[in-house]
């Protein structure tokens, strides 16, 4: 009785134990998880100040946003596609579960984008201070994303990291489990619904309808329907990767 006592307590650790190496383990290349999204983040902001110096010098004082905060975000597809394709065999051969491995890998990209977050709703902060560093452009601030605070800001800026790297990582997932042609037919279905889903609201004449619920529910209620896609997404991604041979 108390050996099943103690091996029901200690088993828990076990796996907390175990999932923790999964984000050491993803951090092994630090490249994937912290250096190249930070020099994307970086690059990203050189070339959008250079862009509104040679605005602001051309004599243009309107607002200035442009789209390359988006970069970073992005990048996490990536870092979703390489945390699946360059560490899962790894775990494996660690006799890790696919479960320890999947928890790993989200606490890993949770880190990453806590990090990528942070930073964003730093940088929304200094070019509020700044009146867009004194060229009246914005980076990382952008007043619809922000007009519920900075906390909800960077809950935005999480949300999307860890949506793009699911996305990323389960694409990743469905390619080392049915090859690229499954991979291609599912990328292409989905085209075809989102297709689909705009000719519907087309021919409904909803668009009207449409814009008012987006301004109605606004950044921070749209980001929180975004977890609950991401939360949908996390789950299929897992059933996926739990039927994969090793």
């Amino acid at each position: 009785m108390t050996t099943l006592e103690s091996g029901s307590v200690t088993r828990p650790a076990a796996v907390r134990n175990r999932t923790r190496n999964v984000v050491r383990l993803q951090f092994v290349n630090t490249q994937t998880f912290v250096w190249v999204p930070a020099l994307v983040l970086a690059g990203a902001w050189v070339l959008t100040m250079l862009i509104y110096w040679m605005l602001h010098s051309a004599g243009i004082s309107e607002v200035k946003t442009g789209g390359g905060s988006q970069a970073p975000l992005w990048y996490f597809l990536v870092v979703g596609i390489q945390a699946m394709t360059l560490t899962f065999p790894f775990s494996q051969a660690l006799s890790l579960t696919r479960r320890e491995f999947y928890l790993g890998s989200l606490a890993a990209a949770a880190v990453s984008g806590l990090g990528m977050s942070l930073l964003f709703t730093l940088l929304g902060l200094i070019e509020q201070a700044t009146d867009g560093y004194g060229m009246n452009g914005y980076f990382a601030y952008l007043g619809w994303v922000w007009e519920a605070g900075p906390l909800a800001a960077g809950l935005t800026y999480f949300v999307l990291t860890m949506l793009f790297f699911i996305i990323g990582f389960w694409s990743a997932t469905i390619y080392k489990r049915y090859g690229t042609a499954m991979l291609t037919i599912v990328l292409i279905g989905i085209g075809l619904a989102l297709v689909g889903l705009v000719a519907l609201v087309t021919w409904q004449q909803a668009w009207p309808e449409v814009g008012r619920w987006i301004v109605d529910t606004g950044s921070l209620g749209l980001t929180l329907w975004a977890i609950l896609v991401s939360a949908l997404l996390a789950a299929g991604s897992y059933l996926t990767l739990r039927r994969m041979p090793a």
